[in-house]
């Protein structure tokens, strides 16, 4: 079986950038993309514009990006490899990491897999209809956007979450619709007097959102009543869901200690996760940020981290 010093699993900004920085230090690493489990590139492969990653004054799309991220990577000399990994042994070292085509003995690892946004599945907001076409799961992200200012604006969700998103995107929207399909939120006591005294946010209680239309862009909603049973239709220019992300570990299979929102846990202040030679960057481990810029530069960290660790290891 083949062996490297560094093997990364998952691609996107973390990936990346870890490959690159890995790269340029003679480690030779292997990186696997996915394929099937999610796309090379990660999230920003499903992202129109992004206006908020530095060096883009102009703006950039997400699959361009991440294009320009693959051939710095590449450059350098990282093996990429467009699969899966469908498991990773991580009880003996080097780890016996085994993808969909090939095999690999890693002296360590980076995990950058990211965490995928939880949708609902409701008409009009799938891919290939209004999913980022004015409908998305990251108000920080996408809320300054042209289409969404001064207009009627939807978060589905009763949590914190949601609560901080509407907050967000009263800067932007004309008014900022909470749906919760309770009647009280979910979100801790400061956080939901925040969205009820606010004079831009409003709840609709006992909410659920049916269905979403449009033409090329979001244009209105269905929202039903589930205690009159009754639907109602309103005008709308974007769609937030704001029901969490799950980080996609499931490879893993609870190898690796998790923090107490589920995902992966790394020691404070560094991408060392709870296995000596395994490192976490970007989304798989960050339940707050969850930026592309922000991703990037634990990517830079971790194969810092592996770096010097192997190092310290003798792992080159």
């Amino acid at each position: 079986m083949q062996r490297t010093k560094l093997a990364i699993i998952g691609s996107g900004p973390a990936g990346y950038t870890a490959a690159v920085y890995a790269a340029r230090a003679n480690l030779e690493p292997w990186l696997y993309e996915g394929f099937y489990a999610g796309p090379a590139g990660g999230q920003l492969m499903t992202t129109t514009e992004v206006e908020n990653y530095p060096g883009f004054p102009k703006g950039i799309t997400g699959p361009e990006l991440m294009l320009l991220f693959r051939e710095q990577a590449q450059r350098f000399g990282t093996k990429l490899f467009t699969e899966d990994v469908a498991s990773v042994d991580f009880s003996k070292r080097p780890f016996d990491i085994k993808g969909s085509s090939t095999s690999v003995l890693a002296d360590a690892i980076i995990i950058a897999t990211g965490a995928t946004a939880k949708r609902l599945e409701i008409p009009g907001t799938r891919d290939g209809e209004f999913w980022q076409k004015g409908v998305t799961a990251c108000a920080i992200c996408d809320g300054a956007a042209p289409i969404f200012r001064n207009q009627p604006l939807y978060v589905i969700g009763g949590g914190d979450t949601a609560v901080e998103e509407a907050i967000f995107l009263t800067r932007f929207g004309s008014k900022i619709y909470i749906i919760h399909r309770r009647d009280t939120l979910r979100a801790s006591k400061i956080m939901a007097e925040r969205a009820m005294k606010h004079p831009k946010i409003e709840i609709l209680w006992n909410s659920v959102l049916e269905k979403v239309e449009g033409d090329t862009i979001v244009r209105k909603i269905h929202l039903r009543d589930v205690v009159k049973n009754t639907v109602s239709q309103r005008e709308a220019a974007g769609v937030f869901f704001a029901i969490g992300h799950t980080p996609n570990i499931g490879f893993l299979n609870h190898q690796l200690q998790l923090d107490q929102k589920g995902y992966l846990f790394v020691r404070p202040g560094t991408t060392y996760t709870s296995c000596e030679g395994v490192f976490a960057a970007g989304d798989v481990q960050d339940s707050i940020y969850r930026q592309a810029v922000t991703a990037a530069g634990s990517g830079c960290m971790a194969a810092l981290d592996a770096e010097r660790w192997l190092a310290e290891h003798g792992g080159y």
